[in-house]
């Protein structure tokens, strides 16, 4: 059956202003945009003075494993979403080689929780054959993540990689790619990522290059550090002629705050020499991320295992406490707490049922209730919880949140940890809603700007050249809204649904109809 949406407002996803219209869905696929169609009989939805733009692409998002777990993605598909960009940061579901299974399931479900061996894969065909065969209300664009390729073939060692290595990492990558990978992620903040060196980072990179997909980075730092990995990133980029995409740009901890447009100025100026790059960033000035990330990356070397055998040490866990609580000598690489302090790292997700409790309060709080330390807590969750709390960081500026999300290369995302069951970062929830609603209002940008963010813009960068745009041709992903869309998520109640999203479409198919969720799955891994 057609669907025939009447008396819209337009939004086609380029920037340019929007027009009334109809438009008619046909095969999965948008057959006509223009005045007073027949509507033939279609099933018409009147849309009264609503916008209609292209189906909202979250950029950057870790919803690998809660696709897998609850397909309706209901926070997602409320703020008119309909696909979203998996494995990013190094944090990947595959590929696995014998023997990486359970050390794959252990990083990854440090990040988003216990994560079962047989929810990692061999491959992307794997991952792809699971989740559409349970069905899912949107589409999955996924990176391969580089830990994971590392695990496969070096486990986690804390050494450089040797020609051989960097080799099977390399065929592991084209394999994954060939399968129909976006890109690949690096994280080199998070171990085993963070062991690479620049021979490796660019191999990989022309890898990338050679199938033509796209190389995106959480880079080693974004405090002291930012500018110099910001630098790094830039000649993996170029020693590999590879294009990229900085994740989620920020400058945390106060000492560093109004860095971000001296990020900026340096991608202009890489892209004015020719190279592709851009970033993106969520509308929050908050983080989240796990507990583990409060430790210099090499106190993780081994894996949770050694790390636990080594906090039973005294005068480790002194040089620990030391290093967390006051910081080191290199003004690159910063602690966390000893920016800002531990009343503005509030535990977010917890999995032992011990200290659940303590969820949505901050470490120092949480401390005190326990008649603690918050070192002597992050200690005990460390060991009690296996590595896999997760935490929010107040640690960002207003002043530089708008500079990034305002530039002309910025893409939408969310970077949501989504966890069940736990007090998430609102992002999850609201980002898409708050980029259409309260910052169009706020005077950030146009509402069509915002919509390029979201829609044109990711599909360019990830070679989605079936949607994106409203045109006639291409894939049917929709979204109905009101000027009203709003975010009612925050940081004390962040599980609250998104409002004002009337209907959403995926491939033609209303997931969302009249506000309500409809129960369809129509979503596919892309391309």
């Amino acid at each position: 059956m057609d669907t025939l949406i009447r008396d819209a407002r337009i939004i086609d996803g380029s920037g340019a202003p929007w027009f009334r219209a109809d438009l008619r869905i046909s095969g999965g696929r948008i057959a006509a945009v223009g005045p007073h169609l027949s509507d033939d009989g279609a099933t018409v939805v009147n849309a009264g003075d609503r916008y209609l733009a292209p189906g909202f692409i979250d950029a950057h998002c870790h919803d690998d494993l809660i696709t897998l777990r609850e397909p309706q993605r209901l926070e997602k598909i409320m703020q008119g979403v309909t696909t979203v960009v998996v494995g990013n940061c190094s944090f990947s579901l595959y590929p696995v080689a014998a023997g990486s299974r359970r050390l794959l399931a252990e990083h990854f479900g440090a990040l988003l929780g216990a994560t079962a061996d047989d929810e990692v894969f061999a491959d992307l065909d794997g991952y792809r054959n699971a989740l559409e065969g349970r069905g899912a209300a949107l589409n999955v664009v996924s990176l391969v993540g580089h830990a994971a390729l590392r695990l496969a073939v070096m486990g986690f060692e804390q050494r450089a990689a040797t020609t051989e290595e960097r080799q099977a990492m390399q065929r592991l990558l084209a394999g994954q790619l060939e399968q129909g990978a976006a890109g690949l992620s690096l994280g080199l903040v998070y171990p085993p990522s963070a062991h690479a060196d620049q021979a490796e980072l660019v191999a990989l990179a022309e890898t990338v290059r050679d199938h033509g997909k796209l190389l995106t980075a959480h880079i080693r730092s974004y405090e002291g550090g930012l500018i110099a990995s910001t630098e790094e990133f830039l000649s993996i980029l170029r020693s590999a002629g590879t294009a990229g995409l900085l994740s989620h740009l920020q400058s945390a901890g106060r000492p560093n705050w109004g860095n971000v447009p001296k990020v900026i100025e340096r991608l202009e100026t890489a892209r004015s020499e020719g190279l592709d790059v851009s970033f993106d960033m969520y509308p929050y000035p908050a983080g989240s991320t796990y507990l583990l990330q409060l430790l210099p990356p090499e106190a993780l070397a081994g894996g949770h295992a050694a790390l636990v055998e080594r906090l039973a040490d005294a005068a480790y866990r002194d040089d620990l406490r030391r290093w967390i609580e006051e910081g080191g000598s290199d003004p690159h690489r910063q602690s966390k707490v000893s920016l800002i302090g531990w009343e503005n790292v509030r535990l977010s997700a917890i999995g032992t049922a011990a200290l659940k409790h303590l969820e949505g309060q901050s470490l120092a709080d949480s401390a005190a209730s326990e008649g603690s330390t918050p070192f002597d807590l992050l200690v005990r969750l460390i060991v009690e919880d296996q590595g896999q709390t997760g935490i929010v960081l107040f640690q960002l500026d207003e002043g530089d949140l708008h500079a990034a999300c305002t530039h002309r290369l910025h893409l939408a995302c969310s970077d949501g940890l989504p966890r069940i069951g736990t007090r998430p970062h609102p992002r999850g929830f609201g980002s898409f809603a708050r980029f259409a609603g309260r910052l169009v209002r706020d005077g950030w940008f146009p509402i069509e700007d915002a919509v390029r963010r979201m829609t044109s813009a990711p599909a360019q960068r990830f070679n989605l050249t079936d949607r994106g745009v409203i045109r006639q041709g291409l894939v049917a992903d929709l979204t109905l809204f009101d000027a009203a869309i709003d975010d009612p998520a925050t940081f004390d109640d962040p599980v609250r649904i998104a409002t004002g999203v009337n209907h959403v479409f995926v491939a033609g198919e209303a997931v969302v109809a009249d506000g309500q969720p409809t129960g369809s799955l129509p979503g596919k891994i892309i391309p």
